[in-house]
This record gives C-alpha cells, sequence and structure tokens, in this order.
C-alpha cells in the first residue's frame, strides 16, 4: 500500500473502531437485566406480605396493616418502579385475593408479589391451639391443617396464580413463602415445648412444599425464605419474628428486622 493511502485509511479505521466502541457501551449500559423490573409493581397478599409485625402501619390501610417496613414497600422504595400497588391484606385468603385484590393486576404490571395460603390452613387457630391447649390437641389441629395444605390448598392457589396470569400473561411474578417459627432446642423464658415446635416448623414445610410445586406449574418464581431466617426464629437470641406479643395479632409474624433482612433480600434477588 503507497503512504498516502495508508494515511487515507486511518480516518476510516479510527470511525469504525469507535462506532464498535459505542455500540458495546450501549450493549452494557442500556441493556436490563433479565428479571429488572421498574415498570409497575403489585404486591398481593396476607399478613406477611402487608408487613403485620413490623409496626409503621399506613393508617388509611385500616385492618389490613399495611406497614412501611414491609418487603413490598421497602423494595419500592430501593427500585422505585414507575408506580406500586400495594394491596396486601392482613387475615386475607386465596379468595380475598381474588375478590378483593387481583384488580390490581393488569397487563402494564411487570413484577407481582404474593404471600398467601396460611389462612387458607388455618394457622392462626393452629398458634392458638398449639400454645393454649394439650400436646396431643396441638398435633391433631397441625395434621389437619398439613392434610389442608397437602389435598385442598392447591386447587385454591392454582386458582389465584391464574387470574394473576390471566390479568398480567407478562408479569414476573414471585411466590414468596413462609418461615419456620422456632428453633428446636433454643432458649425462652415461656412458650411451647420442642415436640410442638417440631410439629409446627414441619407444617411450615409442608404449605412450603405445596405452595412451590403450584408456583413452578403456573411458570411463576418460588422464593424460600426458610434459609433467611435461620438462625432467627423464635427461641433463638436473635429473632425476626414475634412469639407471644401485644398487641396479639402480631404474634407469630415477622418484626421489622424480618422484612427488612429476611424477605427483602429474597424478593430482591427473585424480582
Amino acid at each position: 500500500m503507497r503512504p498516502d493511502s495508508a494515511l487515507r485509511a486511518v480516518p476510516a479505521l479510527w470511525s469504525a473502531v469507535l462506532a464498535f466502541l459505542l455500540a458495546a457501551l450501549g450493549v452494557l449500559f442500556v441493556a436490563p437485566d433479565a428479571h429488572a423490573a421498574t415498570g409497575r409493581y403489585v404486591a398481593l397478599g396476607d399478613s406477611y406480605s402487608s408487613g403485620l409485625g413490623a409496626g409503621n402501619y399506613d393508617s388509611s390501610s385500616g385492618s389490613c396493616k399495611r406497614s412501611t417496613r414491609s418487603y413490598p414497600a421497602l423494595w419500592a422504595a430501593a427500585n422505585a418502579p414507575s408506580s406500586f400497588a400495594f394491596v396486601a391484606c392482613s387475615g386475607a385468603k386465596t379468595g380475598d385475593v381474588l375478590a378483593n385484590q387481583i384488580n390490581a393486576v393488569n397487563a402494564s404490571t411487570e413484577l407481582v408479589s404474593i404471600t398467601i395460603g396460611g389462612n387458607d390452613a388455618g394457622f392462626a387457630g393452629i398458634m392458638t391451639t398449639c400454645v393454649l391447649q394439650s400436646e396431643s390437641s396441638c398435633l391433631n389441629a397441625v395434621a389437619q391443617a398439613r392434610a389442608f395444605a397437602e389435598n385442598q390448598l392447591p386447587a385454591l392457589l392454582d386458582q389465584v396464580y391464574a387470574a394473576i396470569e390471566a390479568r398480567a400473561p407478562n408479569a414476573h411474578v414471585v411466590v414468596l413463602g413462609y418461615s419456620r417459627l422456632y428453633k428446636i432446642g433454643g432458649g425462652c423464658w415461656f412458650g411451647i415445648g420442642d415436640t410442638k415446635r417440631k410439629a409446627l416448623n414441619g407444617a411450615a414445610d409442608t404449605l412450603n412444599t405445596v405452595m412451590a410445586k403450584r408456583a413452578a406449574n403456573a411458570g411463576f418464581t418460588f422464593a424460600d425464605i426458610r434459609p433467611a431466617f435461620t438462625g432467627h426464629e423464635i427461641c433463638s437470641g436473635s429473632e425476626w419474628l414475634h412469639s407471644t406479643t401485644w398487641p396479639i395479632e402480631e404474634s407469630y409474624h415477622p418484626n421489622a428486622n424480618g422484612q427488612r433482612l429476611g424477605y427483602l433480600p429474597v424478593l430482591s434477588a427473585a424480582a
């Protein structure tokens, strides 16, 4: 190549290199993460989603007890979605989601989180039985709840998940589970014995297994929070859950640390 031809080629070469670098930088800085959800976020579910037990309740939420310290509110504050519909409600069952919450989900929804099923299985009543009544009464109540979770809850969850899918077919849906309540062998000033604790933890495991399977069948992400709560159960000495407390409705629910350090990181990893 003649020297003058080589010189004329230099600008063209640098232009090509610059165009390549700009394209590469565009990929690096513009392409979103596969699960990044900065659009419309809807939080459905029961008291574990509303944040009962974490305090700082929005007065406008009434008996639903939606807390600014709940994992949905914390996630929204950290990620600034384009909109945030927080409709989870303390005491909600699957039927309540379908009757009172599902309308918040629509075709523009990009992320849905939900924890539901515990109230259907009657866990509030089971806790009352296990705390106040005999060991045999507790074990019978737990056995009934596990049977319900295995035999009747799947169809109820399927209805909720199908409704979410129908209303927001392109949304990323994260189903969050429930923690085990007790540390076996842990020390408490008062409370129930290890036999009851093991039974209640086993019921939580059954509930999570059912939820995980139904979520997978629906094509949703199941986020297991039990590993995050390990070492922070009731009687662990570093509790992220309330034991029997006042107001009584907050008993056996995640406290502010349980929402912030337990649920929030799990949702963030799955969202």
